[in-house]
């Protein structure tokens, strides 16, 4: 039988992971290659190649799974598409206006908001009114949408938004338009607000417009490239995929169709969440559920994992952009490998934001880099062995990290440099642990019933400290942590999700008006499914509506499973409002449940199932001490900045099922190092996940 396998690819700021899965038998092989920051592409095609070099046939790729940072970067760095915005007569300062919510601090007088993605000098008003019912109360003005279209090609636009009043309940005049502008401008790029975000709230809809139109050019292009590399390459599948910001992923054909570019946003981070709601795990650590700890080689993302599922929200911002789509609840902070280490002008030691990144990257990459980073400090700490970084691929130079750590933090701080770099780790892990506490709060989490998951190239080698700083007892580190995320993309399904707003009282609400939105919904993701080759009929169909109740300015998403079968109906609106009280009630910490509710958006998640990477589950043994060929010697570490200790290095792919030590030790393996700091103690579970517990 012909072996087939799937392969997820992730690209982070310093190393682009790839993780094959062999389909048959279950073997996950692992390539870890620098990231190529100018076109991703290049890195994802060396990894690639050193599987063929391996002798895997690349024809034999079934499945290709992809998260990428290409359009997150791009609006960190303001690298997208010059756009320009149609929209209705008289309302072209919406986007000045914005909305009433301010980031940062409340009290700054200097604060100004980002600048426009479509300048005033590229935004046109358009002729013509809908009502909020939907009712044309002025037709379209055609001749200005082409003269319109016309200027800004002579612009040198090369994407256009296009955002009208109520296109969510009649998108006949934004359809039209998009049509008029190909007329005269066939080869730009057109978001439609329809299309993109049809719910209610203009400014939100105008922004996620408007960022779609923004990142779309950039995403075709990339992954236009990407496909004519894979098919050189010999890899023939067609089943492509992209991750998305909700944990799902969409064929390469949904994401260059120009609507969907908005949810890659934080394709990413969401990999590694999604591996992290598949993790399999012992019951007997008793955790409620997880704190992941993704630290990379530029940032770090923290999520929740309750209930086997990562917690989930539908209004965010990302580079203080507002962009209301579904994703997973996520929080970033710049501390990863690649953060550089400087002294501001107080006289303090600083870390990051800025990153040292893949290009020139760490000083010990020996690249160039000049600054000294994170990666730096824990090499001259003696946590990362500078002959086996990546299984021994790439040297470090740690007498180069020492001496930029000496000259440019401990003496000027008057320190030594193992105290300088010390220091550094404390101020990352306390960033890493303020973060999770302060996220944790939010969201009503009591981090002492959760284990901390961390992964990452970097997450392993500070879990530890951070855990001790939350309080935090358990450690759950995966069989495969520098390649979490990889993985995370063979763990998940293709999601569309769908939004429609159409205000109504609920006890108005005629519940065959309601069944006959859901059936349009639908309908057109039957039709884009087909369109993307994927068949309607192996899909699920997963209905919500945003309820609120009357005169609250924020509503909440009420899941509608359970509560209907064929159709919806009196009973079914009844029930949901029942949860709806309850869904308040538990997030609010009350219900009115003698107001009035309104029904102000209908949700749609289509859901179709791809086979998923299915974790082996080794024999049960007792605990013992590790084979004496799994110690691959000692060297002193410095765990704190006045001492070092005397640390047992071993090799992780040498520590079999109930493979049990105390540290100090460091774990190392291909993709990552393990850190177990004295006071803790490990042992390798049945499903080769490593677990440290805090000794009593």
């Amino acid at each position: 039988m012909t072996t087939k396998y799937r392969l997820g690819v992730d690209v982070g700021g310093t190393h682009t992971d790839l993780v094959l899965l062999d389909a048959g038998s279950g073997a996950v092989a692992v390539e870890k290659v620098s990231t190529t920051p100018n076109n991703p592409a290049l890195g994802i095609m060396r990894g690639i190649a050193n599987f063929a070099a391996r002798g895997i046939d690349l024809a034999a790729i079934e499945f290709f799974s992809h998260g990428t940072t290409i359009t997150t970067n791009a609006l960190l760095e303001m690298r997208g598409a010059k756009v320009g915005l149609l929209i209705n007569r008289g309302f072209r300062a919406v986007q000045e206006t914005q909305g009433q919510a301010r980031d940062g601090n409340v009290f700054d007088y200097f604060f100004q908001k980002p600048a426009p993605i479509a300048p005033q000098s590229l935004t046109r008003e358009i002729g013509g009114r809908i009502d909020y019912t939907g009712r044309v109360l002025e037709p379209l003005d055609e001749n200005a949408v082409r003269q319109a279209a016309t200027e800004l090609k002579a612009a040198g636009v090369v994407s256009i938004a296009v955002c009208y009043l109520f296109s969510f309940m009649n998108p006949a005049h934004e359809q039209r338009s998009a049509a008029l502008v190909r007329e005269v401008f066939p080869e730009v790029h057109i978001s439609l607000s329809c299309e993109v975000l049809s719910r209610v709230r203009e400014w939100p809809r105008l922004s996620a417009t408007l960022l779609n139109a923004y990142l779309a050019p950039v995403l075709v292009t990339y992954i236009a490239d990407l496909e004519k590399r894979l098919g050189a390459a010999g890899v023939k599948t067609r089943q492509r995929f992209l991750m998305q910001s909700n944990g799902g992923v969409m064929p390469f054909a949904a994401a260059v169709t120009g609507y969907k570019t908005v949810h890659s946003l934080l394709s990413g981070p969401a990999a590694g969440a999604q591996a992290s709601a598949y993790l399999p795990r012992e019951d007997h650590l008793g955790a409620r559920g997880l704190v992941t700890l993704d630290m990379g080689g530029t940032s770090c993302d923290i999520a929740f994992i309750e209930g086997g599922a990562p917690l989930e929200v539908t209004e965010g911002t990302v580079a203080r952009r507002q962009l209301d789509v579904p994703a997973l609840d996520l929080t970033t902070i710049s501390a990863g490998g690649g953060s550089i280490v400087w002294i501001d002008r107080a006289g303090f030691l600083s870390v990051g934001p800025q990153s040292a990144g893949a290009d020139p990257g760490p000083v010990c990459y020996g690249r160039g880099g000049d600054n000294p980073t994170v990666t730096d400090a824990d090499l001259v700490c003696g946590f990362l062995n500078p002959d086996y970084f990546l299984g021994g691929t790439q040297k470090l130079d740690a007498d180069a990290a020492c001496a930029a750590i000496e000259t440019k933090i401990a003496k000027p701080l008057q320190m030594t440099p193992a105290q300088a770099a010390a220091g550094v780790r404390r101020i990352v892990d306390m960033r890493m642990a303020d973060e999770a506490r302060v996220f944790a709060a939010r969201r009503g989490v009591d981090l002492n019933e959760f284990a901390l998951l961390p992964f990452g190239g970097a997450g392993a080698v500070h879990a530890a400290a951070v855990a001790e700083e939350l309080g935090m007892r358990t450690i759950i580190v995966p069989a495969r942590p520098g390649a979490f995320s990889a993985l995370g993309l063979l763990c998940t399904d293709v999601l569309h999700d769908y939004i429609r707003s159409d205000l109504c009282p609920l006890d108005r609400l005629d519940p065959a008006r309601a069944e006959e939105i859901f059936r349009n919904l639908e309908a057109k993701a039957a039709s884009e499914l087909a369109a993307e080759g994927l068949a309607a009929s192996a899909a699920v169909f997963e209905r919500d509506l945003d309820m609120r109740y009357a005169g609250q300015g924020y509503e909440l998403r009420v899941p509608l499973g359970g509560l209907w079968r064929e159709v919806l109906d009196a009973t079914s609106l009844a029930a949901a409002r029942a949860r709806f009280d309850d869904v308040h009630e538990r997030i609010h910490g009350h219900a009115a449940k003698e107001k009035s509710v309104e029904v102000v958006s209908y949700r749609l998640r289509v859901r179709v199932s791809v086979p998923k990477f299915s974790p082996r589950l080794g024999d049960a043994r007792l605990p013992a001490p590790p084979p004496a060929d799994a110690a691959k010697g000692r060297r002193f570490v410095f765990f704190a900045a006045d001492r070092s200790n005397e640390t047992t290095i071993y090799d992780r792919d040498r520590l079999a099922v109930g493979a049990a030590f105390a540290g100090p030790a460091i774990v190392e393996q291909f993709d990552a190092t393990s850190v177990v700091p004295p006071g803790w103690q490990a042992s390798v579970d049945r499903y080769s996940n490593l677990i440290l517990k805090r000794i009593d």
